[in-house]
């Protein structure tokens, strides 16, 4: 156990879906570079996720418990991305059986951690801290404007739930969302269900968490930051993204299960197209586009010409005639990083999840926004009108977009001069300046460093 001797020793509780496992990832792999030891808690088919970062550093261990099944579950499905957003909820009450052996390891280990560093899906944890008496850290792989919407949401639910408008009356600027675009808990919550209880009671405990840490920066959203701390009441709240700029190089392939068909040539592809000419089309790991979706999409990329690197499940259907030499289309996993950072690259069509904002935000490519569920709408709000820096293209889970009303904004969109790309560069500038020494985020980590070596 030599290893545990180098620094305060942590457990860190990732949640078992990508854009959540990867940013708290990228954390870890800083908190080990900076001296402190870390366990990663993963089940079994998710530990091959580790494997990079488990090789660069002898101060991570990984604790691998079987993953408890549940009956909404199919047998072998361990993370999101393996059955879509409705896995969440089955997985987070199938995690919440872990609780007594943690504790039995937790009790058995000769030095074991001072802390716990938990996805705030997890939220159940703060009553495993409590039972081992040590800290509980919320770490939201979100923002802060959804870390605020989501405590409101889950401490006002009642209210929320009888509403078809909820204007958030205590955050800044009072923003007002309709039901369909709040968090889906608020939505799908059954009153006097012990699993949902489990679910809602955990998002309103991480309220009482020893620290709340933030995948964010100041120059994007230190107003809702400045909130926490204030709703909070302690100094405990930080604010450090993107940590995907963290990892470093060697980082940019996490997460991948497999090749897609035509990702070692995209690049190559790229290179033979103007500058910020192309669009990339992606709606992540979660996202499942219906037939007609995807028909719609591909004619309105026709009609409007330009260039594009369409992204596709696997398992999806090619549209009739979509290319024509203008277009690119992957099916399965993508080099996401690589092609948003690419000079080609102007614009990026998306679903607004928290990890592809900010991707796009640390390319500096403007996104156009197409939310769905979840944290989405609240992700859109935030880039385009409190920082100009998207354009909405459609919105709905279930929607088609009008194919020729899509090609018309396509084309407005992806001009050489359209004040949200200027705006979407500015941001890339105040990201990089972030997390460099002496930068809001960097200051954040060196702060939640200290904290956590005190411990």
């Amino acid at each position: 156990m030599s290893s545990f001797e180098k620094g305060a020793h942590i457990l860190v509780f990732p949640f078992p879906a990508q854009g959540h496992m990867l940013p708290l990832l990228d954390l870890t792999h800083h908190l080990a570079t900076h001296g402190l030891t870390i366990t990663i808690l993963v089940t079994p088919k998710n530990l091959p996720i580790l494997t990079k970062l488990l090789s660069s550093s002898s101060n991570i261990q990984p604790l691998v418990f079987p993953f408890p099944p549940h009956p909404s579950l199919p047998s072998g499905v361990e993370n999101v991305k393996d059955i879509g957003n409705h896995g969440n909820f089955p997985i987070t009450n199938s995690l919440a059986n872990l609780q007594h052996p943690i504790t039995h390891w937790f009790h058995s280990h000769p030095n074991p951690p001072v802390a716990i560093i938990a996805d705030f899906f997890l939220g159940w944890t703060h009553h495993l801290a409590a039972e081992l008496a040590i800290p509980k850290i919320a770490f939201f792989s979100s923002g802060a404007f959804l870390a605020a919407v989501l405590d409101h949401v889950c401490h006002h639910i009642p209210l929320v739930r009888s509403q078809e408008l909820t204007i958030f009356h205590d955050l800044p600027n009072s923003p007002s969302f309709p039901r369909d675009h709040i968090p889906s808990l608020a939505r799908f919550y059954k009153e006097s269900d012990p699993e949902w209880d489990l679910v809602l009671d955990g998002h309103i405990m991480n309220a009482s968490s020893w620290g709340w840490v933030v995948n964010t920066f100041d120059a994007l959203e230190s107003r809702y930051m400045e909130h926490l701390t204030q709703k909070l009441g302690h100094g405990r709240v930080f604010g450090v993204g993107p940590v995907s700029l963290l990892g470093g190089s060697d980082f940019m392939t996490r997460g991948q299960s497999g090749s897609g068909s035509g990702s070692d040539d995209v690049v190559t592809w790229l290179d033979g197209k103007p500058d910020g000419s192309v669009l990339y089309v992606c709606f992540g790991s979660q996202v499942f586009l219906t037939n007609d979706q995807i028909e719609a999409l591909a004619i309105g990329l026709e009609q409007s010409g330009v260039h594009f690197v369409w992204v596709m499940k696997p398992e999806s259907v090619d549209p009739a005639g979509i290319g024509s030499g203008r277009g690119m289309v992957i099916k399965g996993w993508a080099p996401q990083v690589s092609i948003l950072s690419h000079r080609a690259v102007g614009g990026f069509l998306s679903h607004c999840g928290w990890n592809s904002v900010l991707e796009a935000i640390v390319a500096g490519v403007m996104i156009l926004a197409w939310p769905m569920e979840a944290d989405q709408y609240v992700n859109a709000r935030l880039l385009i009108d409190d920082q100009g820096a998207a354009v909405r293209v459609c919105e709905g889970r279930d929607t088609i977009p009008d194919s020729a009303e899509l090609a018309r904004t396509l084309v407005e969109s992806m001009g050489r001069h359209k004040t949200e790309k200027l705006k979407a560069k500015q941001l890339k500038g105040e990201a990089i300046k972030a997390i460099m020494e002496g930068g809001s985020s960097s200051r954040d980590l060196d702060r939640l460093v200290k904290e956590l070596d005190r411990l």
